[in-house]
């Protein structure tokens, strides 16, 4: 199949099965994703070589889109609010997990300590997309509202996913091998500062400029699109010489932008919401299409029983942060039903092991398309049955 019938291939199917996904209140993702698997070449075989040849950079693309989507919405200042438990919803529970990995991976998955903790950082991180939709709705119908629910666990969510990214970034940035080399562990703190530094720079630049020139809001988009992508090949230019992250200078000007320019933040993000309705099909119904099935078939089981604890150390996670404040017993378990579903960021970093040529590839990204399947229904499933249950209406 040539390479222009067979994007027309993905965007329909996809579009279609994750329509039909949708009606049965499944999230649409698991649909482009079964898509993906189903076109692959350890399938079907109906794409273009060439898309699939393309396809680790249509993924950084769609990286970028979530990234500035994160920042363009990110509200300290809404974390505050919700005081000590939605900080700590930010980066304990992922924290709790990816400890998990690092247990079970290394015994029972026979990984090195790195991979294990790579295959951690790329599985600890909750879907927004998932969860956002859901929370919105409780906050629309008054569900948990009077404590501050929905809101705590959406802005948790957003920066759980940056915590992650975080990590995951620091520990690519070390070089491959079974162990750590302490001679370039300098490297984390470098590529951390100088990402967000830089950051930070532009997002503040980018702010003034907004402010004092007209520009339509397509542009603008146009523009941070490209100087996005200018991060990342300068990331990749200097890597032998300088550690900086890209990534993390993508979400520290969007985050910047939104801090000193707040209204043009908004309309930006509808503009990238938009966005996302391609590159998201793109996204899962590629990532799906990178998985070999037969080594799915061979250690999927495995790979889902570490899969199963690393999450029981998740939830032990939230639950900690929310003990002690004024949520009840029901909604400490909705905090933790809230916090299961996994996709966005999955899809989006979980092939970039196997693209790096690392041994662990394969079996994170095995790990990080079962979590989609796995947990996204489930999560969503949980959320959409309980939270009446669970949770008071303000409303009422």
């Amino acid at each position: 199949m040539d390479f222009l019938t067979s994007i027309g291939v993905l965007l329909l199917c996809g579009l279609l099965l994750g329509s039909i996904c949708k009606r049965i209140h499944l999230p649409s993702l698991v649909g482009m994703l079964v898509v993906g698997i189903v076109l692959s070449p350890y399938a079907l075989n109906l794409l273009s070589p060439d898309l699939l040849t393309i396809s680790a950079d249509i993924r950084q693309l769609a990286l970028i889109i979530i990234l500035t989507r994160a920042g363009l919405s990110f509200d300290f200042a809404e974390l505050k609010k919700n005081g000590r438990s939605a900080i700590m919803l930010c980066f304990v529970p992922a924290l709790f997990e990816i400890v998990g990995y690092l247990v079970f991976g290394t015994w029972l998955l026979d990984m090195s300590v790195k991979d294990a903790a790579i295959m951690g950082c790329v599985m600890a991180a909750v879907s927004p997309a998932v969860i956002v939709p859901r929370m919105l709705k409780l906050k629309e119908e008054g569900y948990g509202t009077n404590k501050g629910i929905p809101q705590m666990i959406m802005a948790g969510a957003s920066a759980d996913d940056i915590f992650v990214i975080i990590l995951f970034t620091s520990l690519m940035a070390l070089p491959t091998g079974q162990g750590f080399d302490l001679g370039i562990l300098w490297k984390i703190p470098c590529s951390i500062i100088l990402g967000i530094g830089v950051g930070l720079l532009f997002g503040w630049l980018f702010a003034k400029l907004f402010k004092k020139v007209h520009i339509r809001d397509s542009i603008k988009v146009i523009l941070l699109i490209c100087f996005s992508i200018f991060f990342i090949t300068i990331e990749n230019l200097i890597e032998s010489v300088v550690a900086f992250s890209g990534l993390l200078a993508v979400i520290a000007m969007s985050a910047m932008l939104y801090r000193n320019h707040g209204v043009c933040s908004k309309r930006l993000s509808v503009k990238y919401n938009k966005l996302w309705l391609v590159a998201e099909v793109f996204l899962f119904v590629l990532v799906g299409a990178e998985v070999d099935i037969r080594f799915a078939l061979h250690a999927g089981a495995m790979i889902i029983a570490v899969m199963a604890l690393a999450m029981i150390f998740r939830l032990i996670g939230v639950w900690l942060c929310v003990l002690g404040t004024r949520l009840n017993r029901k909604e400490r378990l909705f905090c933790m039903i809230g916090y299961m579903p996994k996709a966005t960021v999955q899809a989006a970093i979980g092939a970039i092991p196997l693209s790096m040529g690392l041994a662990c590839g394969q079996t994170v990204l095995t790990a990080a398309v079962l979590a989609i399947l796995i947990t996204a229904p489930i999560g969503a499933f949980l959320i959409d049955i309980f939270y009446k249950k669970l949770l008071d209406n303000s409303s009422v």
